[in-house]
C-alpha cells in the first residue's frame, strides 16, 4: 500500500466525531473505549496527549477531557482508558452508555505532556511512575517506546489500591516479556481475601525506588497520579538528586472543576484597569471584569462555579456562546476556528474588550 492509498489523517479543525468501536473491560471499575473516526482516518498525536469529548445528559451538553491510552504507532483508532468515578456524570455515562456503533463528539488532540522521542540519536533512560487511573499517558508513552524504540531502558512502576485495582496488568507483563529494556514493577497498597499480592506493597517512598531505579538521576521522569501522589514524587526526585528538568508531570486533573487561586480576587482587585460587565444569561449573573483578568477568573472571584479543568485554553471545557460583545483569546488548541466564527469562546482565556452577554 503506498500513501495515496491511505486515508487522510484526522484532522481536528473540521472532524469531530468518534464512533466506538469496543469497550474492553480492564478491572472492576475502570473500561477502555476503543474509537475510530466516522470516516476513514489515520491519527497523529504525541503520548501522553488527550481530547475533550462532549455529551449530552439530561440535556445539558458535559465536556470531559481523557487521556488518550493508545499509542501514535497504531495510528488506525484511538482508545481512552476511564475509571467510572462515584457521581461522575461523564464517567458513569460513558460505563453505562457508549457501546460498540456509537458516535461521540471529540475536540483535539492537544496537551504538552509527551513523550518525544529523539529520530536521530539514541533514546534516553526513562522512568514512568503512575497511581490509579494516572497511568493512561504513560501507558500511552510505553506503548509507544515498545512499538517504536525497542531497546529504549525504561522501568515502569505503577501503584493500585489493590491488585483488582491494577490496570492494563496482563498487557504490562507481556510488553515486559516482548522488550526486555522495558522493565515493570506494580504496587498495592493492600491485599484483598480473594488476590493476595506477591509483589511490593505500600506506598512509593524512598527506599522503594532506591532498590527499584538505583540509576534514578540519569533518567527522565514522567508522573501521572492524584495531586498527593504527583507531590510525592516530586518531592522524591528531588531528594534523590535528580535534575528536576527532567521531571515532567500532568499538571491538571482532566475530571475535577480547575481550584480557585485563593489570591485570585486580590490580583483582580489590584488591578488598574478598564471594567466591562460580563452577563451570564442561564445562571442570571453579571460580574465585573477587567481587561486583563480572563472571565473565568473574574467569574469564580465572583463566587461562580463553572466548568473548567486546563484553564489554559487546551481542554475546551470551558466552552461557552458569546451571545454579545468582544473579546481578546489566545488560546492553545481548545477550541476550533470555526467555533470561533460561530460565536463560541474559552473563557478562560477570553479577556473582555466591550461589555459581554455569555450563553452559561
Amino acid at each position: 500500500m503506498t500513501d495515496i492509498d491511505l486515508p487522510p489523517f484526522w484532522d481536528p479543525e473540521s472532524d469531530d466525531v468518534l464512533v466506538c468501536r469496543a469497550v474492553r473491560r480492564q478491572t472492576h471499575d475502570v473500561a477502555t473505549f476503543v474509537l475510530t473516526a466516522a470516516q476513514p482516518r489515520r491519527f497523529r498525536y504525541r503520548p501522553g496527549q488527550f481530547m475533550t469529548f462532549t455529551v449530552m445528559i439530561d440535556g445539558v451538553e458535559i465536556h470531559r477531557c481523557y487521556t488518550l491510552s493508545s499509542s501514535p504507532s497504531r495510528p488506525d483508532s484511538l482508545a481512552i482508558t476511564v475509571k467510572r468515578v462515584p457521581g461522575g456524570p461523564v464517567s458513569n455515562w460513558l460505563h453505562d452508555h457508549l457501546r460498540p456503533g456509537m458516535e461521540i463528539a471529540a475536540l483535539g488532540p492537544t496537551g504538552d505532556f509527551t513523550l518525544d522521542l529523539p529520530h536521530d540519536a539514541a533514546p534516553e533512560k526513562y522512568l514512568f511512575l503512575s497511581a490509579g487511573s494516572g497511568i493512561t499517558p504513560v501507558m500511552s508513552m510505553a506503548r509507544h517506546l515498545v512499538d517504536t524504540r525497542f531497546d529504549a531502558d525504561a522501568i515502569f512502576l505503577h501503584s493500585a489500591r489493590s491488585p483488582e485495582d491494577l490496570i492494563f496488568a496482563r498487557e504490562l507483563a507481556w510488553m515486559a516479556e516482548q522488550a526486555p529494556s522495558l522493565r515493570v514493577r506494580s504496587i498495592c497498597e493492600r491485599d484483598t481475601p480473594q488476590n493476595r499480592w506477591p509483589g511490593a506493597m505500600g506506598r512509593l517512598d524512598a527506599a522503594l525506588l532506591a532498590r527499584e531505579v538505583p540509576d534514578l538521576r540519569e533518567r527522565r521522569l514522567f508522573v501521572c497520579g492524584p495531586d498527593g501522589y504527583r507531590a510525592s514524587a516530586r518531592a522524591l526526585a528531588e531528594q534523590a538528586g535528580l535534575d528536576m528538568a527532567r521531571f515532567h508531570e500532568e499538571s491538571f486533573d482532566f475530571g475535577t472543576l480547575a481550584t480557585q487561586d485563593p489570591e485570585i480576587p486580590a490580583k483582580i482587585e489590584a488591578l488598574d484597569a478598564a471594567r466591562h460587565k460580563v452577563s451570564f444569561t442561564r445562571s442570571r449573573r453579571e460580574i465585573e471584569c477587567g481587561t486583563d483578568t480572563p472571565v473565568l477568573a473574574a467569574a469564580r472571584a465572583a463566587g461562580m462555579r463553572l466548568p473548567a479543568s486546563c484553564a489554559k485554553g487546551m481542554c475546551g471545557t470551558c466552552k461557552c456562546r458569546l451571545v454579545s460583545g468582544t473579546v481578546e483569546m489566545k488560546h492553545d488548541g481548545g477550541i476550533r476556528q470555526r467555533e470561533i466564527d460561530q460565536g463560541m469562546i474559552l473563557i478562560c482565556c477570553a479577556r473582555p474588550t466591550s461589555d459581554l452577554v455569555i450563553e452559561r
